[in-house]
C-alpha cells in the first residue's frame, strides 16, 4: 500500500497554448519611418532634389535600412496601476530602432497601444520604473509615480502615466539602468578600467542613483564590515562589478565579480545622515607614507598579482581565503582599505539648475577620468607627487551628496574551478507553495540553476540568505501567482518545480520533449501549433484535443525517463532534433504564462493551469499547508498538484471529490472500500498513468442524466421528499449500504498524513465553522461536513459529530462506517493541544455572547478565517460592549492556532461584562464598530453574505450610524451604513483636497447660456437662479438688483421741452443731463463686482465676455440717440478711463477661486484695441484678487509693466499683491520696491514713476506684508506717511493719497500687533502716528533717505510743521489697525472727539468720522447694536448745543454749524463702526439702530436743515450709513436696505456726483454679495481692506484719486467669505429646503442658544457656532460638530455650500409639500394597522425609489391570477415591505424574508438542515440580550430593526410547532439523552432542530453535569444555567429529566 504515497515521475498538461508574436512588432510596421523624416529636415530641399543631393539620400536611407534590421527587444509584465479590482491584464514594452511601443491586453480585451514614443536616436534600453514623489505636506505619505524610463547615449527620457515628461542628461557613458524601490540605479561604462595609472590612485564612483528625473546623478555608497575593523562606508568604485539584477521588493540587488567570479547580494536602501558625512569627511584624509605598508597597499599589491598569476598561485588560495573570511565590499573587495576619496571622486554639482546639460567642469571632470585614451606608458600626471585630482578639481565644488547605500547580505562562495564566464544570465525571484522565498540565479555556462533560499529576519527589517540549492537546467522562468517555476532541463523537457522540489514534467502539445521519441518507434506528426489551439478557446476544448495530438504510450514513457533520468542519454540529445523543433529558451513570464522559445525561431504562449479552482479546495488546501510542517505540507500540496492537474484530468465541478479522494488516502483510508466515497462521481486513478479522457456524450445531455440524478446521494438525503411532492415523482429506493460483511476498514500508518490526521481534521473544522458564515460557500459546507464527519467517527470524536449530525441531520443518518485505528498507531498520531474535546462552533459561541454568558477565546486559523476573526470581535466589541475587544483585548475572543501550540491553561475567562465595567454609551460602540469594519475593508456586499442572525447586531450598528452619522467620516464608512448624501459629499471632499478641479463637479452650475442669447451681456447672467429662486422665493429682488446695476443698455434721458427752449438747448440739456447720468452708470462697475463675485467658472478656450460700458442715452417719446460726442457740451478728458478699469475688475470677479485658469488664458484675454486696456489692467487685478493671478509667468508681468500703462502696472501690482496676501514673498517684494523711491537704495537712479503706480506699490507692500510686523517696511512707510514735498515739483500733487495709503499699508503690515510690536520700540510709532494725527513739529528725517530731503519744495511752503490735512487720515487709520480690538484705552483716548469748541475750530468735521470710527475699532468690545451707544460718542458740549438749542440761549462764541457737521459726522462714524463689529451678522438691532440713523439723515437731506450742515456733508454721511447697513447685512438681500438704494439711485440732480453713485452702488453690491452667497468677515485681514474699500471719502468725479485711489474700491473683496449652505437632494441633484438646527457657542453677552434656520441660509461666522444639524422628519438627520474643528464645514462653503441631503421614504420636499399634509406617512400615525391593510404595492414608487424594492412589490405583493389561495403571504409580504420603506431599512427585507421561510417549513416539516432555525434562535437571543433591554429603557431607545409585532408571532409558531413534536415524540429526545440510537429520519430532522433551536448543549457535556440526578426543578435549572441552557428550553425539558423522580410535581407539566 505504501508504494502509493512515493513520487514517481508525473506529468501535467500545458494550457492556452497559442503562438506569440510581440504585440509591438505588428505596430511597429505601421509607424510613420521616424528616421526618414528627421533626413528630410536636415538637408535643405534645394539639395533634396538637385542630382547629387538626391543619390545622397538614396545613400542614408539605405544605412537606415540596415540600422533599422538591428535588433528588437521586448519586455512583458502584471499589469500594474488602475483598479485593484480591474481583470488582470499583461502589459508589453516593446523596443526597435528609435520606437518604444508599450501596449495592453487581457484576456477579456485585445491588446492596444497605451503609449508609443519614439526619441531622436537609437534607444539602448526601455524600463518601467517607479519614483517616489515626496509630498510637501507632513502627513500625506510619498505620491508613487510610474513611468517609462527611455535610454538613449546622451540622455534618458522619462515619460510618466500622468502625462509629465522630463529629460535627464548623462554625465557619462552609461551601460545599464536597474529600476529600484526608490528610482534608477546607473552603471557606468568604463573603458579605461584596465589602464593602470603610474602612482596607484582612486577609483572614480562606478553606480550612481537617480530618485527623481529632476533629481541630480548621484553616487551609490557600499557599507562593508569586515570582522578586523570597524564599518565603513565608501564609494561603490570597483570596475570589476557589474550589476546583474535589481528588485523592488525586498529592496536588493545582485553583483557580479568579473574577477573573482562570484554572485554578491546586496540591500539597497536610503543612506543615513551619519553615513552621508563619513564619506563627505574622507577627502580630507591625506594618505601619508606611513599608510603605504598598511594592509591595504598589501591587498592591492595581492589583487594585481592575482591577476596575472595562474589560478593555482599560493598569492592566489591567500586571497580567496581572506575573501571568505571578511564580507566583501565594492569599494576594493574587503582589501583593508580605506580609500581617500578624492575631490574628484565626489562629484560636485557643476551644473546650474537652470540649465539642463552639464558644464563643461562637470563633463571634462568624467571624461578626464573615464576616456582617457593614454598608452600605458605616458602618465598623465605632471609630477610623480601631484596627483591627478589636484590639477582637474576645482577648489570651490561641493561635492554631490549620495543618497542610495548598499550593504552586502550575500555572498557566494567562490568555487575551486573559476572559470571566467559564469556570470548569471537569468536572475529571478520566487517562492514555492509554502511561501519560502528564493533567489534564483541562471548560470548558462554550467547549465545550473542555483537557487538560494532566504528568510525575513524577526523584526523584519534584514533579509537572512540561508542555503543554495543547484538544479540542472538550460533555462527557467518564476510563474508568480502559482508560486511555481518552470525549468527547462538539458534534455529539452519542461518541468515545474516549487522552489526546489520537482513537481512534474510539462507536456506541451505540438513540441516534442526529446526523451519521448525513444520509445515510440512510430514517427510523429508534428502537429501545426494553430490547429491546437487559439486563443478564443478554453482549456476544456484544449483537454479535448489532446487526444488528436498522438500520445505517446504512458508506460514507456516512464521507463524511459526513469532509466535515463540521471545520465543525460546521448541519444535523447540527438534524436529528432534537426526535424522537430525543440524547446530552446523560456521568457516573458507574467502570472502563470510563459512563452517557449523554439529552436526555428517561432515563440508558443502556454500557461501553467493553477492549483485549484474552486474556492473550497483553495480554503482547505490553504488551511493544510497552514498547519503541516513545511516539508510535509509541500510533498502533499505537490501530490494534489499531480493528481489535479494530470492530462485529461477532471473537469471543475469534480475537482473537490478529487480532493478528498486524494487526501483520505494520503490520510491512509482506502476509498474504494469506503461507501460514500466510493460512490464520488468519476475515475481518475491515482496512479500517475495518464489514462486518455473518455470520449464525453454531447454536451446537450439524456435521460441517464436525470435518472443518474434522481439516484444520488444528495438527492436522497435532501432533496426527496418535498422535490416528490412537489414533482408527483414516485419514492426512489434508499441507496443499497455498504457491503457489512466484509473485514473492518483500517487505517495504514504508513501514510504521509497519518500522523497529522487530528491536526488536519482540527484544521478543516474550522474552515467549516468559516465558511458557514458566508451565504455563498453552503454548498461547500455540505461537501465538506461529509469528510469531517468520517474523521471524527475515526478518530471517536463524539461531540464533533453530534454537532455535524445537527447542522445536517438528514446527511449523517445513514453514514456509520468507520475505520478501525489500532491502538498502537492512534500513538503515533500527533493529538495537537489545540484539538479540544468540545467543538467550536462559531453559532454556538455567537449565542453565549448575546447571552451574556463567558466566552472563551474562539480558535482561529490567521488569515484563512478571516470572517471568523472580523465577527467574532464585532460581537465583542458590539455585544460584549468591550472598547478594546478590537485592538488590545483580541487574545481574549480570539485564539491564533499554531502549528506548534502549547495549550495556554493560566489564560482568565473573561468575567460576566457587566461586573467589570458599565457597557460604553452605545451610539460610540456602534460608529468604532463600524470605523473598524470599514478599515478592514468589510463593505455592504459582504455584509449580504453573512447570514441574517449574525448579520443583524451589525446591521443594527450600521442603523444607530444611519441615524446620527458623523459628518466627517470618510467616503467607505459613509456607503457602509448606506447615507449617499454623505457618501457624495465625503467624495466631494477627499477630490477637493487631491486638487481642485473644474468645479469640483459643482452641481450649482451656472445656468444653460440659452438666456444670454435672448438678453444683452449684462455681466450677471451668471448668478445661480435656482438658488436665488430658493432664498428670495416671493419677490424679484435680484431681478431688481440686476437693474439697478446694469451699464449695458442706454439710459433713458427724460427732459421736458419747455416751450421757451429751442432746440438747439433742448439738445444740449438732454446731453448735460445725459452727463450727470452717465456719473451714475461709471460707478455701477464698483457693486457689479460685488453683486457676481464668484459666480462664474470660465470656458478656457474661449475669452472672458466682458460687458459694454455703454454711456449712450435714449429719448422719449422717439426713442432718439443722446450721445456726448456730438460736440456740443464739455466732456471733460479721459472720463470713461477709471470706469472701464472698474468694468474690467466687474467682469474678472466674476470667476470663481476654484476654476482653472493658466498663464495662457490670461494672456490670450488680452484685448488687440488699445481703448480696452484700462478693462484689461482691471482684469488683472481681478484675477489677483480671486488669487489666479499668481498663475502668470513672471515673464507676461515684467511684459505688461515694461509698457508703462499706467493702469495696467496698477492692476498688476494690486492684483499680485492680494494674491500673495501675508506671505512676504520677495520676488513681489522686489517687484513693488521698483515701485516706491523710498524702497531703493539713496545712490539709485531716480525713476519716473507715476503717482498713482507709487500709491498701488504701497498698498502692495501693505498687502503683502499683511499682520507680519516687518520692521524695515514699517519703518520706511512710517517716514512716508509724512513724506515732504520736494524742491522740483517732486509729490506735489495729490499728496493726500500717497500719506493715506502709506498709512493704510502700515496699518496692514503691523496689523493687531498693539503694544507688542517686536523690535520696534526705538521707532515710537503710536506717538509718531499721534503727531502726524493732531500736528506740531516735524521731526528730522531720519533713514536712507534723508538726502532727498534736505531742501525744502520751492511751490509748497509748509515750514517744519507737519501739514495735517495731509497725514492725519493715514495716520488715524494707522493707529485703529495697529491697535484693532485690542481694547487699548489710552490709545483710544487719543481719539476721543474734542470737548472744546476751541479745539474744534481746528479739525476738519471729515477727520471726526475717522477718528470716532477709529476709536470704536479699537475699542472693539464695548461697541453696542443701539441708539444709546452711537449717540455717547458725541461730546458732551456739542450735545448740549445742538439737542437742547430752544431752551438755552446760544453763546456767541459758538459755531454753530461747526457743531452741527461735527455731530453728524462722528454719529456716521460711530454708524460705521457698528457696521464693521456686525458685518456680515444681519444682526437685527444692530440693522435697527442704523436704519433709524439712515432715515434721519435722509430726512435732514430733503428739509431745510441741509443748509446748516451743508449738503455735502449730510450726503457724505448718508453714505457711509448706507454702507453700514449693508456691510450688517451683507449677502442677504434686505428689502429695506435695497429700497433705500434704489431711492438713492433715482436721485442724479444737483449734488450726486460720481463718488456718491459709488458708495451707494458698492451698498447694493455689498447686499447682494455673490448673489448671496457670500458675506463679510470681520477677521482683522476683513476689516483692514474693508477700512480700505469703505474710506470715507469719495471721489468728486471719475478722474480723481486726490484722497483715495479708485482702484482700492475693490479690496473690499478681500473680505468676502462664502457662508452660504445650501441643501441639495443627493438623488435629484437640485437645491431644494431643508430645516437646519444652529447651535451658538456661549458668550459673554448671551448662553448657549440653539436656533432654527430654514436653509438654504447664511450661517453666522463659524467661530461663533458650536454645531450645525439638518433636522428630521423630513430628511435623514445629519450633525456637522464645529467644535472640533471648522475645516469640515469650511470645505463645503468654499465649494458652492452644497450640502447633500437625503430625502426619507414617504416624505415630500417642503417646496412641494410646505405643511406636510401631503406625506404619505402623515395620515397614519394613530391607526397603524389597518394602514398596513391598505398599502398599495402601486404606491411604492413615491416611497422609494429603489429598483429592488419596486421589483419586488411588482412580482411579490401583487395579486396573480393563480394566487388566489395565497392571500396571507401576499398580505405578509406587503407588511414587511411597508415596514422596510417607511422606517427606511430596506435591507431588512430578506431577513424578514428568510424568518418567514425557516418559520415555514419548520411548521410544514420540511426542514432537512437546522441552518435557518439556528439563526432565528440568534435573533430572538439579540432581542433579549441585555445591550438591547438597557437602550429599549432609555426614552429616546428605539428596539431593534425587526418590526414589534413580526418576532413574537414568528417565535411563538416556532414554540408551537416545536412543542407538538415534543407531545408525540418525547421518546426519540429521551432516547437521544439517553445516548441511544435515534430512529426514522423524519424524527431526527425534527430532533435536531429542537436541539438546536433550544440551545441544549451536546450529550458529553449534558453527561458530565450527572442530569438525570437531579431531585429537583430548581436543582436541574442550576445545573442548566451552568450549561448555559435558557430557561425557555430548561421548562421543556424539565418533565422528561424528572419524569423518573416522585418530585414530578416540582416540574410545572407541560403536556
Amino acid at each position: 500500500m505504501s508504494n502509493v504515497y512515493e513520487e514517481r515521475a508525473t506529468m501535467i498538461a500545458a494550457g492556452e497554448l497559442q503562438p506569440f508574436v510581440p504585440f509591438g512588432r505588428e505596430h511597429c510596421k505601421n509607424h510613420p519611418n521616424a528616421v526618414n523624416l528627421q533626413l528630410r529636415q536636415l538637408q535643405p530641399a534645394s539639395e533634396l532634389w538637385s542630382s547629387d543631393g538626391a543619390a545622397g539620400l538614396v545613400g542614408s536611407l539605405q544605412e537606415v535600412t540596415l540600422q533599422e534590421r538591428e535588433k528588437e527587444w521586448w519586455h512583458l509584465r502584471k499589469g500594474a496601476g488602475g483598479d485593484s479590482d480591474e481583470a488582470e491584464f499583461e502589459e508589453e514594452l516593446y523596443v526597435a530602432g528609435n520606437m518604444v511601443i508599450w501596449s495592453r491586453g487581457s484576456r477579456s480585451q485585445a491588446s492596444y497601444v497605451y503609449k508609443a514614443f519614439t526619441v531622436d536616436s537609437p534607444v539602448l534600453q526601455a524600463l518601467w520604473c517607479n519614483f517616489a514623489v515626496p509630498q510637501n505636506k507632513k502627513d500625506e505619505q510619498e505620491v508613487v509615480e510610474q513611468t517609462v524610463c527611455i535610454v538613449q547615449s546622451t540622455c534618458v527620457n522619462v515619460h510618466s502615466v500622468s502625462g509629465k515628461d522630463f529629460i535627464s542628461p548623462l554625465p557619462f557613458q552609461v551601460s545599464t539602468l536597474w529600476p529600484t524601490k526608490f528610482g534608477l540605479l546607473f552603471e557606468r561604462k568604463n573603458p579605461a578600467s584596465d589602464v593602470p595609472m603610474s602612482p596607484p590612485r582612486e577609483p572614480l564612483p562606478t553606480v550612481f542613483s537617480m530618485l527623481h528625473p529632476l533629481d541630480e546623478i548621484a553616487p551609490v555608497v557600499c557599507r562593508s564590515t569586515g570582522l578586523f575593523e570597524a564599518s565603513r562606508v565608501q564609494y561603490v568604485s570597483d570596475s570589476t562589478l557589474r550589476i546583474i539584477f535589481s528588485s523592488c521588493e525586498p529592496s536588493i540587488i545582485m553583483t557580479y565579480d568579473t574577477v573573482q567570479c562570484t554572485h554578491t547580494v546586496w540591500v539597497l536602501r536610503k543612506v543615513t545622515s551619519e553615513e552621508q558625512s563619513m564619506v563627505l569627511k574622507c577627502p580630507e584624509q591625506v594618505a601619508t607614507p606611513q599608510n603605504l605598508m598598511a594592509p591595504s597597499f598589501l591587498n592591492t599589491h595581492l589583487r594585481n598579482v592575482s591577476k596575472i598569476d595562474s589560478p593555482a598561485s599560493p598569492f592566489h588560495s591567500y586571497s580567496l581565503h581572506a575573501q571568505n573570511r571578511m564580507t566583501s565590499s565594492p569599494g576594493l573587495h574587503s582589501r583593508t582599505h580605506s580609500p581617500t576619496i578624492s575631490n574628484m571622486a565626489a562629484l560636485s554639482r557643476a551644473h546650474s539648475p537652470g540649465m539642463a546639460t552639464p558644464s563643461f567642469s562637470g563633463t571634462q571632470r568624467f571624461n578626464m577620468s573615464c576616456h582617457s585614451p593614454l598608452s600605458r606608458g605616458h602618465s598623465l600626471l605632471v609630477s610623480p607627487n601631484s596627483t591627478l585630482n589636484d590639477s582637474v578639481a576645482l577648489p570651490e565644488m561641493e561635492p554631490i551628496v549620495p543618497e542610495l547605500c548598499i550593504e552586502q547580505l550575500w555572498a557566494e562562495s567562490s568555487s575551486s574551478h573559476r572559470e571566467k564566464s559564469c556570470q548569471a544570465s537569468k536572475v529571478f525571484l520566487t517562492s514555492d507553495l509554502c511561501e519560502t522565498n528564493f533567489l534564483c540565479f541562471l548560470v548558462e555556462s554550467h547549465q545550473q540553476l542555483r537557487c538560494v533560499k532566504f528568510i525575513e529576519s524577526n523584526d523584519q527589517t534584514q533579509l537572512i540568505f540561508v542555503s543554495v540549492t543547484i538544479i540542472p537546467a538550460k533555462d527557467a522562468a518564476p510563474l508568480e501567482n502559482i508560486d511555481a517555476m518552470l525549468v527547462l532541463e538539458a534534455n529539452g523537457s519542461v518541468v515545474l518545480y516549487t522552489g526546489v522540489s520537482r513537481v512534474s514534467k510539462v507536456f506541451v502539445p505540438g513540441v516534442l520533449a526529446p526523451f519521448l521519441s525513444l520509445s515510440t518507434p512510430m514517427p510523429h506528426p508534428s502537429t501545426p501549433v494553430e490547429s491546437v489551439s487559439t486563443p478564443a478557446r478554453a482549456v476544456g476544448r484544449l483537454i479535448s484535443c489532446l487526444d488528436e495530438v498522438v500520445m505517446p504510450s504512458p508506460v514507456s514513457e516512464l521507463r524511459s525517463s526513469v532509466k535515463h533520468h540521471e545520465t543525460s542519454s546521448w541519444l535523447e540529445d540527438c534524436t529528432f532534433q534537426h526535424t522537430v523543433p525543440y524547446i530552446h529558451t523560456l521568457r516573458d513570464p507574467v502570472n502563470n504564462r510563459v512563452t517557449l522559445e523554439l529552436s526555428n525561431g517561432a515563440m508558443l504562449r502556454i500557461s501553467i493551469p493553477e492549483i485549484a479552482t474552486s474556492e473550497l479546495v483553495k480554503k482547505c488546501l490553504q488551511a493544510v499547508k497552514f498547519i503541516l510542517p513545511k516539508e510535509t505540507a509541500a510533498k502533499v500540496l505537490i501530490k494534489w498538484y499531480n493528481i489535479y492537474n494530470a492530462p485529461g484530468g477532471p473537469s471543475a465541478h469534480l475537482e473537490w471529490s478529487l480532493f478528498v479522494t486524494c487526501f483520505l488516502t494520503l490520510m491512509g483510508y482506502n476509498t474504494d472500500r469506503l461507501a460514500w466515497t466510493r460512490n464520488l462521481d468519476f475515475e481518475v486513478p491515482l496512479s500517475p498513468v495518464i489514462a486518455p479522457k473518455k470520449a464525453r456524450p454531447s454536451e446537450m445531455g439524456s435521460d441517464d442524466d436525470w435518472e443518474y440524478q434522481r439516484g444520488s446521494d444528495y438527492h436522497w438525503q435532501v432533496e426527496s421528499r418535498p422535490l416528490s411532492r412537489a414533482l408527483r415523482l414516485e419514492p426512489v429506493e434508499a441507496p443499497p449500504s455498504a457491503d457489512d460483511g466484509s473485514a473492518p476498514l483500517r487505517l495504514d500508518p504508513s501514510a504521509p498524513l497519518f500522523p497529522h490526521v487530528p491536526s488536519v481534521f482540527f484544521v478543516l473544522h474550522l474552515v467549516y465553522e468559516e465558511l458557514k458564515l458566508d451565504n455563498l460557500m453552503r454548498r461547500g459546507t455540505r461537501s465538506l461536513v461529509l469528510l469531517l464527519q468520517q474523521l471524527a467517527r475515526d478518530l471517536q470524536l463524539e461531540n464533533y459529530i453530534d454537532l455535524y449530525w445537527r447542522d445536517y441531520p438528514s446527511f449523517i443518518k445513514t453514514l456509520k462506517e468507520a475505520c478501525v485505528i489500532d491502538q498502537g498507531q492512534v500513538e503515533q498520531m500527533n493529538r495537537p493541544a489545540f484539538l479540544t474535546a468540545e467543538p467550536p462552533s462559531i453559532f454556538r459561541w455567537f449565542s453565549s455572547c448575546l447571552r451574556g454568558e463567558e466566552v472563551t477565546p474562539f480558535p482561529f486559523l490567521p488569515g484563512i478565517c478571516r470572517r471568523t476573526k472580523l465577527l467574532v470581535l464585532s460581537f465583542a466589541l458590539y455585544i460584549v460592549a468591550n472598547d478594546n475587544a478590537v485592538s488590545s483585548d483580541e487574545s481574549k475572543y480570539l485564539s491564533k492556532v499554531t502549528a506548534g501550540q502549547k495549550k495556554n491553561l493560566n489564560e482568565p475567562f473573561l468575567r460576566r461584562q457587566s461586573s467589570v465595567k458599565p457597557s460604553a454609551p452605545y451610539c460610540s460602540l456602534a460608529e468604532k464598530l463600524v470605523i473598524w469594519l470599514t478599515s478592514a475593508g468589510f463593505t455592504l456586499k459582504d455584509l449580504d453574505s453573512v447570514p441574517f442572525g449574525v448579520a443583524l447586531p451589525i446591521r443594527d450598528a450600521i442603523y444607530q450610524c444611519r441615524e446620527q452619522p458623523c459628518s466627517d467620516w470618510s467616503e467607505d464608512v459613509c456607503l457602509l451604513i448606506g447615507r449617499q448624501d454623505l457618501t457624495k459629499q465625503a467624495h466631494k471632499v477627499t477630490l477637493a483636497k487631491g486638487k481642485s478641479t473644474v468645479g469640483a463637479g459643482l452641481t450649482l452650475d451656472a445656468p444653460a447660456a440659452s438666456e444670454a442669447t435672448e438678453e444683452e451681456e449684462d455681466g450677471m447672467n451668471d448668478i445661480n437662479q435656482e438658488v436665488t429662486a430658493l432664498i428670495w422665493s416671493q419677490d424679484l429682488r435680484v431681478q431688481e438688483a440686476r437693474r439697478l446695476l446694469q451699464s449695458s443698455r442706454p439710459v433713458r434721458v427724460n427732459v421736458l421741452q419747455l416751450p421757451e427752449v429751442s432746440d438747439h438747448e433742448y439738445i444740449e440739456e438732454k446731453e448735460n443731463k445725459l452727463l450727470q447720468l452717465c456719473q451714475r452708470t461709471m460707478a455701477l462697475p464698483v457693486g457689479r463686482g460685488l453683486f457676481t463675485l464668484f459666480s462664474y467658472h470660465p470656458v478656457p478656450t474661449e475669452p472672458l465676455p466682458v460687458p459694454k460700458l455703454n454711456l449712450t442715452g435714449r429719448a422719449p417719446p422717439r426713442n432718439t440717440m443722446v450721445d456726448l460726442n456730438s460736440g456740443n457740451i464739455d466732456v471733460p478728458p479721459n472720463m470713461t478711463g477709471w470706469s472701464s478699469f472698474h468694468n474690467g475688475v466687474a467682469a474678472g470677479l466674476k470667476i470663481a477661486p476654484a476654476s482653472q485658469v493658466d498663464s495662457a488664458w490670461i494672456a490670450y484675454n488680452k484685448p488687440k484695441s488699445t481703448e480696452l486696456a484700462n478693462e484689461y489692467a482691471g482684469f488683472l487685478m481681478a484675477l489677483g484678487l480671486n488669487g489666479h493671478l499668481t498663475k502668470l509667468a513672471t515673464l507676461n508681468i515684467h511684459d505688461y509693466l515694461t509698457k508703462g500703462h499706467e493702469m495696467t502696472s496698477i492692476g498688476l501690482l494690486l492684483g499680485v499683491s492680494a494674491a500673495k496676501l501675508g506671505t512676504m514673498d520677495m520676488s513681489i517684494t522686489r517687484l513693488l520696491s521698483i515701485h516706491i523711491p523710498a524702497l531703493l537704495p539713496p545712490t539709485s537712479t531716480e525713476l519716473d514713476v507715476p503717482h498713482n503706480v507709487q500709491v498701488a506699490a504701497v498698498v502692495g507692500i501693505g498687502l503683502v506684508y499683511q499682520g507680519t510686523g516687518h520692521r524695515h517696511n514699517a519703518e520706511v512707510l512710517l517716514a512716508e506717511i509724512g513724506r515732504p514735498p520736494g524742491p522740483e515739483m517732486e509729490y506735489c500733487t495729490d499728496r493726500e493719497s500717497y500719506s493715506l495709503a502709506a498709512g493704510l499699508a502700515l496699518g496692514m503690515v503691523c496689523l493687531g500687533h498693539g503694544s507688542n510690536l517686536i523690535g520696534m520700540t526705538d521707532l515710537n510709532v503710536p506717538e509718531q502716528l499721534y503727531q502726524y494725527m493732531v500736528g506740531g513739529h516735524r521731526r528730522t528725517h531720519i533713514g536712507i533717505n534723508r538726502e532727498k530731503h534736505k531742501s525744502p519744495s520751492y511751490q509748497i511752503k509748509e515750514g517744519d510743521t507737519i501739514n495735517v490735512d495731509v497725514t492725519c487720515p493715514g495716520a488715524t487709520l494707522a493707529l485703529a489697525m495697529i491697535y484693532l480690538k485690542t481694547n487699548n484705552r489710552s490709545i483710544a483716548d487719543w481719539l476721543q472727539a474734542p470737548d472744546t469748541m476751541f479745539l474744534l475750530d481746528f479739525i476738519k468735521p471729515e477727520f471726526l468720522l475717522l477718528r470716532t470710527l477709529a476709536r470704536c475699532l479699537i475699542m472693539w468690545e464695548e461697541i453696542l447694536p443701539n441708539t444709546d451707544w452711537v449717540n455717547s460718542n458725541v461730546p458732551q458740549i456739542i450735545q448740549e448745543n445742538l439737542v437742547f438749542q430752544e431752551e438755552v440761549p446760544v453763546s456767541e462764541d459758538l459755531n454753530i454749524e461747526t457743531l452741527a457737521q461735527a455731530h453728524d459726522y462722528i454719529i456716521a462714524g460711530a454708524c460705521m463702526a457698528v457696521g464693521f463689529r456686525f458685518a456680515g451678522s444681519a444682526n437685527s438691532d444692530a440693522f435697527d439702530c442704523l436704519y433709524s440713523f439712515a432715515r434721519t439723515f435722509m430726512e435732514c437731506l430733503t428739509t431745510t436743515g441741509a443748509t446748516v450742515t451743508g449738503h455735502y456733508n449730510l450726503q457724505t454721511c448718508v453714505s457711509m450709513v448706507l454702507l453700514a447697513i449693508s456691510m450688517v447685512m451683507a449677502g442677504s438681500g434686505n428689502l429695506r436696505v435695497l429700497q433705500l438704494c434704489r431711492f438713492l439711485h433715482k436721485r442724479t440732480s444737483g449734488e450726486m456726483n460720481y463718488g456718491f453713485h459709488m458708495a451707494h452702488h458698492m451698498a447694493l453690491g455689498l447686499l447682494f454679495l455673490g448673489g448671496g452667497r457670500y458675506t463679510l468677515s470681520t477677521s482683522n485681514s476683513a476689516i483692514a481692506s474693508l477700512l480700505c474699500a469703505l474710506y470715507p471719502h469719495f471721489p468728486a468725479h471719475s478722474t480723481d484719486n486726490r484722497y483715495h485711489l479708485q482702484a482700492l474700491r475693490h479690496l473690499a473683496v478681500l473680505a468676502a467669505e462664502p457662508r452660504l449652505l445650501v441643501p441639495v437632494d443627493v438623488d435629484t441633484c437640485k437645491p431644494c429646503y431643508a430645516l437646519l438646527e444652529v447651535t451658538y457657542k456661549e458668550t459673554q453677552w448671551y448662553g448657549e442658544t440653539t436656533v432654527e434656520l430654514m436653509a438654504p441660509t447664511m450661517l453666522p461666522e463659524l467661530g461663533l457656532l458650536k454645531q450645525i444639524r439638518v433636522k428630521g422628519p423630513r430628511y435623514w438627520e445629519l450633525a456637522i460638530d464645529i467644535s472640533r474643528g471648522t475645516e469640515h464645514l469650511q470645505s463645503i462653503l468654499v465649494r458652492d455650500g452644497v450640502l447633500y441631503v437625503k430625502l426619507r421614504a414617504g416624505q415630500l420636499p417642503y417646496k412641494d409639500d410646505p405643511r406636510g399634509w401631503k406625506s404619505l406617512l402623515a395620515p397614519n400615525v394613530h391607526n397603524r394597522n389597518p394602514e398596513v391593510r391598505t398599502f398599495k404595492p402601486e404606491a411604492i414608487s413615491t416611497f422609494t425609489s429603489d429598483a429592488a424594492l419596486v421589483s419586488f412589490a411588482e412580482y411579490f405583493c401583487k395579486p396573480a391570477e393563480n394566487m388566489k389561495h395565497k392571500g396571507d403571504t401576499l398580505a405578509l409580504f406587503s407588511a414587511i415591505l411597508y415596514e422596510c420603506v417607511t422606517q427606511e431599512n430596506p435591507e431588512m427585507l430578506p431577513t424578514y424574508i428568510a424568518i418567514d421561510q425557516a418559520v415555514r417549513s419548520l411548521a410544514q416539516g420540511e426542514m432537512s438542515e437546522a441552518f435557518a432555525l439556528g439563526q432565528v434562535g440568534l435573533v430572538l437571543d439579540l432581542c433579549e440580550c441585555r445591550v438591547l433591554q438597557e437602550r429599549m429603557r432609555r426614552p429616546e431607545g428605539r428596539g431593534l430593526l425587526l418590526s414589534s409585532e413580526f418576532l413574537p408571532v414568528m417565535k411563538c409558531s416556532v414554540d408551537n410547532t416545536l412543542d407538538h413534536w415534543l407531545c408525540d415524540n418525547s421518546h426519540v429526545l429521551r432516547a437521544y439523552m439517553s445516548g441511544e440510537a435515534y430512529c426514522k429520519d423524519m424524527e431526527t430532522n425534527m430532533l435536531a432542530c429542537f436541539l438546536v433551536y433550544h440551545c441544549i448543549p451536546s450529550l458529553g457535556k449534558m453527561a458530565g453535569t450527572h442530569m438525570e440526578g437531579c431531585g429537583t426543578f430548581a436543582e436541574l435549572l442550576l445545573r442548566f444555567t451552568q450549561l448555559g441552557v435558557p430557561v425557555r428550553s430548561a421548562l421543556r425539558l424539565a418533565p422528561l429529566l424528572l419524569r423518573n423522580c416522585d418530585t414530578i410535581t416540582a416540574g410545572p407539566s407541560l403536556f
